[in-house]
């Protein structure tokens, strides 16, 4: 008997209009969900065992490239905290260094330009489980997503107010990881699990000597929730980015409601090694006529604080809901991130929503976002496809406003 197989092809097409405060408006790609062209298939081999597959493609169809970039395009300040004696020395070379420092959270996403960033996997389904091989969703990842009330898009996505100590310096969680295997297995009791290993080379941007994620989970009853653990090694072999999630939703009639809680720690960023490197082809030569002692002490300045500004120690909490009405949702959510470093750098992010399906596979949505940044916070609403970015002044309040049409076929 000939195994039976098929392979589909997938996608969302989804942009619309963003208005920032202090910005231009403008034509972004992927607001409520990250723009993308899929491909994935299954072969039933029998014995109850099926062979599948699953490739994607990030698009940006506001240029039609495959890296987006920054929403909002203003300095990190906080990365340069502490290097007053560098600016008073170098400013020349100091204005070109934030440029590069500013540059980097555009690169943090696909900096590869790899062709299936999103997703990039082979598996076999067996009676027992499943083994997946490739780039895929961590397991913390997954339960954060899972306990997000804007689904991790818009400006009121959970994500935004977690990716570093003042704004998009670092990421706040592993996303995907690279080079990895998984285990997956689902009872019919709605009980799951998940665990991943990555070797050299894995994690969100291919940089961890390894990666460790696992998850359990329960999606029935009307209950989506789940408890996940990731942590991660940097490139010396030292504790990276390590992170705990609790969470998820619970559906109830016409109400759907959401909880998360988001602790994450990083003392070791895999990071630093690119600052370093920008320093290093950027800064360096131009220190020649200083002397080399000169040289040396400026760098060991730059490291010293590039090392500690990159460090995040957070914990995060999430609460929201949906409400149908009609062929729409109204969505609501509250989010807070507490700062634990020593610039205690709070940020508390309201959003407001409401998605109207147009028919099955199209809707419009529009979302509300403000943040407000405590201290050295630059905090700015994004979207699914990209960082907002950071606001113009540390510790000002940012608010967005976000239009768009979503089309999944």
């Amino acid at each position: 008997m000939l195994a039976q197989s098929s392979v589909q092809i997938y996608g969302i097409a989804d942009a619309g209009i963003m208005k920032t405060q202090g910005e231009k408006t403008k034509i972004v790609s992927g607001i409520a969900d990250g723009s993308r062209l899929g491909f994935k298939g299954t072969e039933d081999i029998g014995g109850g065992f099926k062979a599948i597959f699953n490739l994607e493609a990030r698009i940006e169809l506001d240029t039609g490239t495959q890296t987006p970039s920054l929403v909002n395009n203003n300095d990190g300040l906080y990365l340069l905290r502490g290097m007053g004696t560098l600016q008073a020395t170098i400013p020349t070379a100091m204005a070109g260094l934030r440029a590069q420092l500013r540059q980097f959270g555009v690169a943090a996403v696909n900096s590869e330009k790899a062709l299936f960033d999103r997703t990039a996997m082979v598996g076999l389904i067996t009676p027992v489980g499943a083994i997946l091989i490739g780039r895929m969703y961590t397991p913390g990842y997954e339960v954060f997503a899972a306990a997000d009330t804007f689904e991790n898009g818009t400006g009121g996505a959970w994500g935004g107010i977690t990716g570093g100590t003042a704004g998009f310096t670092a990421l706040g969680a592993d996303i995907r990881s690279q080079k990895s295997i998984q285990y997956r297995i689902a009872t019919p009791a709605g009980i799951g699990g998940s665990l991943m290993y990555g070797v050299k080379g894995s994690g969100y941007l291919g940089r961890y000597n390894r990666f460790v994620g696992a998850a359990v989970t329960y999606k029935a009853n009307g209950f989506d929730v789940g408890l996940a653990h990731n942590t991660s090694r940097d490139q010396n072999d030292r504790k990276s980015l390590t992170t705990t999630t609790v969470g998820g939703s619970y559906t109830m009639g016409d109400f759907k409601f959401f909880a998360g809680y988001h602790d994450q720690k990083n003392l070791n960023s895999v990071l630093v090694r690119d600052y370093t490197a920008a320093w290093d082809t950027s800064i360096a030569p131009g220190l020649a006529p200083l002397g080399a002692p000169t040289a040396t002490a400026l760098r060991n300045v730059f490291v010293a604080n590039i090392t500690r500004n990159t460090q995040i120690d957070a914990a995060s909490a999430q609460l929201g809901m949906h409400y149908k009405i009609g062929a729409g949702r109204i969505m609501a959510s509250v989010a807070r991130q507490n700062d634990r470093t020593a610039s205690n750098s709070d940020a508390t992010l309201y959003a407001l929503g409401y998605d109207h399906n147009l028919s099955k596979r199209t809707d419009v949505y529009t979302v509300v976002a403000n943040i407000r940044n405590q201290n050295d916070g630059q905090y700015t609403p994004g979207t699914a496809g990209a960082p907002g970015g950071f606001a113009k002044v540390p510790g000002d309040d940012s608010h967005a406003f976000q239009v768009g049409i979503r089309h999944r076929f």
